[in-house]
Parts: C-alpha cells; sequence; structure tokens
C-alpha cells in the first residue's frame, strides 16, 4: 500500500512537534546546583568589631516567578528547637509553612518560650524540665524566639513557602541544591540587618545552565550586633533569678 506525501510530512511533524516538547519540558526540569556568598562592611567601631567575632546567621531563599514546573513546597511536618543549657538548638531553623515546632525543655528548670516580634506570635507559658510544648507557623515571616526567664536565650523560626532556600555555610557561601531552570524572586535575611537593607537586596534572578552562580549578596550597612530585648511583657528582665529556675 502506497502513503501519500501528506500522510509522511503529518507524521514527520508530529514527530519534531513531540521531540521539541520533550526538550524543552527536559530544559525547564533541569535541576541546578546555585550558588551565592554575602559580603559585609566592617563594623564602624572598635566595641561592634569585639561584638561581631561571630559572623551573623544568614538565609537566602529562591521563590518561583511564573514557572509551572517547579515542585510544589515541601509539605508541612514537625520540627524541633531544644532548650539545654540555657541555649537554644538550632540557633536558626527554617520550616515549610504550616509546620509545628516543639520547644522540648531539656534543661532541669523552667523555662518559658515566647515571640513577640515579627513572624509568628506566641506565649508558651512556664513549664517544668522534660517537658514539650508546640507551635504552628501558619504563615510565612521571620519569628525571634526568646525565653521569659533567660535573656540570655534566643533563636530564630523563618518560616517559607518556597522549598529553595539555604543557611551560610561555614566559608560564607551559599549552596542551593535541586533547583529547577527558571525565573525567580531572591531574597535574604541576616541577623542584626537593618530591614530596609534586606529589602534593597531582592531581585530577580533567572537560574539556567551556565547562570547558576549569584555572585555576591552585599550589604550596605554591617548588621547591628545583638542587643538586648524587653521580656514578654515589654519590660527588662529581673536578673535575680529564683533558684526553682
Amino acid at each position: 500500500m502506497r502513503i501519500g506525501s501528506s500522510s509522511i510530512l503529518s507524521a514527520t511533524v508530529a514527530t519534531l512537534t513531540i521531540a521539541y516538547a520533550t526538550a524543552h519540558l527536559a530544559c525547564a526540569q533541569q535541576l541546578l546546583d546555585v550558588t551565592a556568598r554575602l559580603e559585609m562592611p566592617s563594623p564602624h567601631t572598635k566595641a561592634d568589631s569585639r561584638n561581631a567575632i561571630d559572623r551573623p546567621p544568614a538565609v537566602i531563599w529562591l521563590t518561583p516567578v511564573g514557572n509551572p514546573h517547579t515542585p510544589a513546597r515541601d509539605a508541612p511536618r514537625t520540627y524541633t528547637l531544644r532548650q539545654k543549657n540555657k541555649q537554644f538548638s538550632p540557633h536558626v531553623l527554617v520550616v515549610p509553612v504550616g509546620s509545628v515546632v516543639q520547644f522540648p525543655n531539656d534543661d532541669p528548670f523552667f523555662h518559658n518560650v515566647f515571640s513577640l516580634f515579627d513572624g509568628r506570635r506566641f506565649d508558651l507559658g512556664l513549664y517544668e524540665a522534660g517537658s514539650t510544648r508546640g507551635v504552628t507557623f501558619g504563615k510565612e515571616g521571620v519569628s525571634y524566639i526568646f525565653c521569659n526567664i533567660h535573656p540570655e536565650m534566643s533563636a530564630v523560626v523563618l518560616a517559607l513557602f518556597t522549598p529553595f532556600y539555604a543557611v551560610e555555610e561555614p566559608h560564607r557561601t551559599f549552596r542551593l541544591q535541586n533547583v529547577p531552570a527558571g525565573d525567580y524572586l531572591l531574597q535574604v535575611w541576616v541577623q542584626g540587618a537593618d530591614p530596609v537593607d534586606l529589602k534593597a537586596l531582592e531581585r530577580r534572578v533567572h537560574i539556567s545552565t551556565g547562570h547558576s552562580d549569584l555572585g555576591a549578596i552585599t550589604l550596605s550597612a554591617p548588621p547591628h550586633p545583638s542587643s538586648s530585648h524587653t521580656n514578654k511583657y515589654g519590660k527588662e528582665y529581673d536578673t535575680r533569678e529564683p533558684s526553682i529556675y
């Protein structure tokens, strides 16, 4: 049976269309390792220099912009922010929006975890050694966590919709793994940095083969050293700590 030229042409066009669509999809779904580095000015004063021996923690994240091939955000789950030796561990915790963070008390005395600054506001009240209480972080944002009894205790929880984020590594770089090619909004958080300076660092970036290094992210001013904070009542801490705490 003779096959007409029109049939052959139609089959050829169909084959090329499928090949192009497959190649385009493969390109769009290509997963890349994205890198960046954080640069910041030196502290202005000697006092700041003494307080800035430890580099402040930093996080960057990429939010997809009009990219239908990016995977859904990470599913919410349960995380742990432990209290031990009058410290929170880890100091910085990044979780998907909707996740629950448990705050177990592993010290032999009472704690009172609270957050009244930005992000998720809550007060877990006084609870004893060996017990735990949890909080659901149901909206995107940065939450600063403290203990109402021990002023030296602090932590930060970042709740994000996107799964593409990285905490700064010891050698002052970021590495975000398995990021699909596409367009993203880059956002930055550095502890102690002015929110206006952080907002100025936001920009749209395009991730593709050969364009996966975001280069230097430069703060316009050095972060402020860790400063004192008030208790959950907005008052100064009473340093005369009761023996039961």
